[in-house]
């Protein structure tokens, strides 16, 4: 196996239905302009609450990416 080298960025995405959708979306609207993705952690999950009620879902992804090498 050759030796790669890997980059860990940090986004955030957002849903009004659950934090699985937030995580989802985040993943595929980075994999739009990112090649590839290879793994996303979970580093942190919360809500936005207005009223008393849950508005939004957040999920704060880590996700790594191959850089290429130009083989």
């Amino acid at each position: 196996m050759a030796d790669s080298v890997y980059r860990v960025t940090q986004i955030i995405g957002t849903s009004e239905e659950s934090w699985e959708a937030a995580v989802r979306h985040a993943v595929e609207t980075a994999a739009r302009t990112v090649r590839d993705l290879r793994v996303g952690e979970v580093d942190r999950l919360d809500v936005t609450i207005e009223n008393g009620r849950v508005t939004s879902y957040r999920a704060r992804l880590n996700i790594s990416f191959k850089y290429e090498t130009g083989d």
